[in-house]
């Protein structure tokens, strides 16, 4: 399992894409794209405008209260450990096979904050991957050379478990 050492959290409170109030701004990005979403409240508010996301990734809580609008998608459900903190190999092994064969919905025990970096690293060039930023709106980032590069770099202030 990898850990976020606390040091190194500020780094992550940054947007790692492009920062929207809400989904219906980025709406018209998404065409003829493979949709990702990391987080309870993103897939429901995709859901809600008519896009269903090609892989979402979804824990029951929005910033850690119980989320009531957890999404109920009619795709694969795949399920994996991940304490707050951390990316563990359980959850890194669920995103990869969901990319491999989606569509595919993971449901994560603990919390999902993270994934967004595994996601961007295993995700085809073109897709778009979403995730909500709390208190401010929904980050999008087009998965290209330049955000796998990031996510791999971000995956350096990591430490091994």
């Amino acid at each position: 399992m990898l850990r976020l050492p606390e040091a190194h959290r500020g780094l992550f409170k940054k947007p790692f894409g492009t920062l929207y109030e809400s989904i219906g701004e980025l709406l018209a990005r998404l065409e003829g794209r493979a949709v990702y979403a990391v987080g309870d409240v993103v897939t429901h508010n995709l859901l809600a405008a008519g896009v269903v996301p090609d892989i979402a990734i979804i824990d029951g809580y929005t910033m850690r209260t119980p989320c009531n609008r957890s999404p109920l998608l009619r795709a694969r459900r795949l399920t994996a450990k991940n304490p707050p903190g951390t990316i563990t190999d359980e959850l890194a092994d669920a995103i990869d096979t969901a990319v491999r064969n989606p569509p595919g919905v993971i449901f994560v025990e603990g919390e999902e904050d993270l994934a967004v970096i595994p996601l961007v690293l295993a995700a085809p060039i073109g897709t778009a991957v979403l995730y909500g930023q709390p208190g401010e709106g929904v980050v999008l980032r087009l998965v290209d050379a330049s955000a796998k590069q990031e996510a791999a770099s971000m995956l350096n202030c990591f430490v091994r478990e």
